[in-house]
């Protein structure tokens, strides 16, 4: 697990780190309703749920996947869109949450931080300044172990939430995802099961299961030096320009999190991934 020092500029965060910053900081626990209230959450979070920040449905068309929602909710030609939930309705929801546009955020799960990535993700793609979105180090059950929670209500206060999408994002579409097969410097990784990967991977990918960057006793993330090893060993290397792809975006979530932490600039986000890629018969790659 990450060390206890962590600094504003940090995108990963320890539960010291948040401990002290509480009232600095909007926490937000995307668990399910049942869990924030009946088992306890970290004392003045929010919750906004991963179903409530994720599209119903996969937004390509059943005919080859190439119409997809684009990150205003518009319909828009192999944009990357997947299942993003539109900016009307994101807008809607952290306004509800009391979060404005400017809150630095720090947010969790009981899941290893990977539906938290998936709202911090949502939340770049919608504007939301990226050096106020923050991953908690572990999840509640870690937190729990050595801090305060509470079953108390949160009524949050409704705020204005002001959608702004930037006009460059890591998204990718389909397209750009073919060329980059047969780009020497683009490194494609495949953030699925190994099994999953065996089945059928889009052709060139490495394989790196997002949970080989956690650490299964502490529900964190392992040792930068751990991390980077195994990184090494896959070929993502640094300097490449990395494309993430899983099933629906959300495991990539992670991934795409954690690399930006390690000093990974240059990420590609295919937000369709392997749902869009097949759907548009697309070739895959099988494992022998």
């Amino acid at each position: 697990m990450l060390s206890a020092v962590g600094h504003m500029s940090d995108i990963v965060v320890s539960a010291d780190w948040l401990a002290d910053r509480l009232d600095e900081v909007r926490v937000v626990d995307v668990r399910d309703a049942w869990e924030f209230e009946g088992i306890g959450h970290v004392p003045g979070a929010v919750n906004v749920p991963f179903d409530a920040f994720r599209a119903d449905e996969h937004a390509a068309e059943d005919d080859g996947g190439e119409t997809e929602q684009n990150v205003d909710g518009e319909s828009e030609q192999d944009d990357g869109g997947g299942m993003l939930p539109g900016a009307d309705a994101f807008a809607t929801l952290l306004s509800d949450a009391g979060i404005a546009s400017d809150d630095r955020v720090v947010a969790y799960d009981d899941t290893h931080g990977v539906f938290a990535a998936r709202f911090l993700v949502t939340a770049e793609l919608y504007g939301h300044p990226t050096d106020r979105l923050h991953l908690l180090d572990g999840d509640f059950s870690s937190w729990r172990l050595d801090h305060e929670t509470t079953s108390e209500a949160v009524d949050p206060e409704p705020t204005d939430y002001a959608v702004d999408p930037p006009t460059e994002t890591p998204l990718v579409g389909i397209e750009e995802v073919a060329a980059a097969v047969d780009d020497p410097d683009t490194v494609i990784v495949d953030t699925r099961e190994d099994w999953e990967y065996e089945e059928g991977h889009i052709p060139g990918a490495v394989r790196l299961d997002w949970r080989e960057l956690v650490d299964e006793d502490s529900r964190g993330l392992r040792s930068r030096e751990e991390m980077e090893a195994t990184l090494a060993d896959r070929g993502v290397d640094p300097d490449s320009r990395v494309l993430l792809y899983c099933n629906t975006a959300r495991r990539i979530s992670h991934t795409y999190v954690v690399l930006r932490h390690l000093g990974y600039e240059s990420l590609a986000f295919y937000e369709g991934s392997l749902t869009e890629w097949k759907a548009a018969g697309r070739e895959l790659e099988a494992s022998a």
